[in-house]
């Protein structure tokens, strides 16, 4: 479980500094690059947060955080 969250946060940051990346490269000019990269960072970011709370709740991860 602890490998799923890492990796889905480092996609969550990948996505941000993709989208960071498009902002300054497109200059203005289409921010629809910048906008699906930063979607996807929200979406990821929901699923995350889902799969933590239906972790907790079927026992998955216990009540300690160590």
């Amino acid at each position: 479980m602890h490998i799923i969250v890492a990796l889905m946060l480092i996609t969550i940051v990948a996505s941000l500094g993709s989208a960071l990346v498009f902002i300054y490269r497109d200059q203005g000019q289409g921010k629809t690059r910048a906008v699906k990269a930063l979607s996807l960072r929200v979406g990821l970011s929901f699923v995350l947060f889902a799969l933590l709370i239906a972790s907790q709740r079927f026992g998955w991860i216990g009540e300690r955080l160590m």
